[in-house]
């Protein structure tokens, strides 16, 4: 959980997860990272991840900065909740070709997309929106009460 003050406009850093009964706008912004955004329509509840890094290889701490982590302990926290695993629908962004090396864009988002879809497959979690990839950072906003997603891209380059 992220530890903020009390407010319904949580913003998620990278490695932050945020799910808790009310009703909530979280915002994060993306760039190779991705957000993972459950929600229970029957119940009118959501919640949001924010991983940096496709997979935990077991060195530290298992945080949720590593999608196998975040998507996991996202689903317990929606299930904490009450919601049903079989009443959950996904929106997943970012992944975008952000970070550059010497010998061109580095593969981080394209593995944080395959982990997001691996993941939620293996939890029979449908993916109903997302908008990954490419060289683009996002801008997500989540609205908990009725799952409806407010994203902007940045203009190439920038």
């Amino acid at each position: 959980m992220v530890n903020e003050p009390e407010t319904s406009k949580p913003f998620l850093l990278p490695g932050a997860l945020f799910a808790k009964d009310g009703d909530y706008v979280i915002t994060t912004v993306l760039g190779s990272c991705i957000a993972v955004c459950l929600w229970d329509p029957r119940l009118r509840k959501g919640g949001m991840n924010h991983y940096k890094l496709p997979l935990w290889n077991g060195d530290g701490l298992p945080s949720p900065k590593f999608g196998n982590i975040a998507i996991v302990k996202l689903i317990e926290h929606m299930l904490e909740m009450g919601c049903s695993k079989r009443e959950l629908k996904a929106k997943v962004f970012g992944g975008g070709a952000v970070l550059q090396s010497s010998s061109g864009f580095l593969n981080v988002g394209q593995r944080n997309i395959e982990v997001a879809h691996e993941f939620l497959a293996q939890a029979q979690i449908p993916i109903i929106a997302s908008d990954m990839g490419g060289e683009v950072s996002r801008k997500v906003i989540f609205n908990t009460q009725d799952g409806s997603i407010l994203m902007k891209r940045s203009q190439s380059g920038q």
